[in-house]
């Protein structure tokens, strides 16, 4: 995807927050235990500030991704509880861990190719422990519990390049590929629901940042203002 124009963006998301059933927006508000990002977005970054964090991580963000953090915000107002805010720490430029599990370190590694992704996760399901087909409670735990640090593990190979953007709600994450094949690409990790971890949109027609987050915004502009 080439120069993304998110001129009004910033301005339809704020306004969100005025309009007649913004309560009715998911996860825009305080429930479940859970903090809403009540329509507020974090203020945009620098282009100084942009280039400095792709420096720390030796990337490039994806086109429409760095435009957006260059003229809505660094994060805030957005899909599920709200967007994973880019900012400048002790630490230098961390995302906020939104969802539990994404580790800054691997983004210096590509993201894997989808049907690579796709091929591993699945000899690993096969692998899945049957507790019909061991002798006693123990060794079945012994080896289920084997197979799932063994799934963490193949987790953090799976998210290399990505960053967690988002937390959707029952342990449902979207996130951003920023390198390798698949980067500008978004993609959801539904294991949390039995589901896998797999490319958002049609098969042939992958969703970006852009279409994910506009998505959102005209969502969410239709549920608000809905009459009653």
């Amino acid at each position: 995807m080439g120069a993304m124009n998110w001129s009004g963006v910033r301005k339809r998301v704020e306004e969100l927050s005025r309009a007649d059933r913004a309560r009715q927006v998911f996860d825009a508000w305080d429930r479940y235990g859970a903090r809403g990002h009540h329509f507020r977005l974090a203020d945009p970054l620098s282009e100084s500030e942009v280039s400095e964090s792709e420096a720390q991580w030796a990337l490039e963000l994806p086109e429409d991704y760095r435009g957006f953090l260059l003229e809505v915000g660094a994060g805030g107002a957005g899909p599920g509880y709200g967007l994973s805010s880019l900012s400048r720490s002790d630490a230098g430029w961390l995302w906020t861990d939104v969802g539990g599990g994404m580790l800054h370190d691997r983004l210096r590694f590509p993201f894997p190719a989808a049907e690579e992704s796709a091929l591993v996760q699945a000899e690993h399901s096969a692998k899945e422990p049957v507790e019909s087909a061991f002798e006693d409670e123990d060794a079945f735990r012994e080896a289920y519990r084997a197979w799932l640090e063994e799934d963490e593990a193949l987790f953090d190979w799976s998210t290399s390049g990505a960053v967690n953007l988002s937390h959707e709600g029952c342990g449902y994450c979207s996130w951003l590929v920023v390198s390798g094949p698949q980067r500008g690409r978004m993609w959801l990790d539904e294991r949390a629901g039995d589901g896998i971890f797999h490319p958002l949109g049609a098969p042939h027609v992958q969703a970006e940042f852009a279409d994910w987050y506009l998505d959102w915004v005209e969502k969410s502009e239709a549920a608000a203002r809905r009459p009653r």
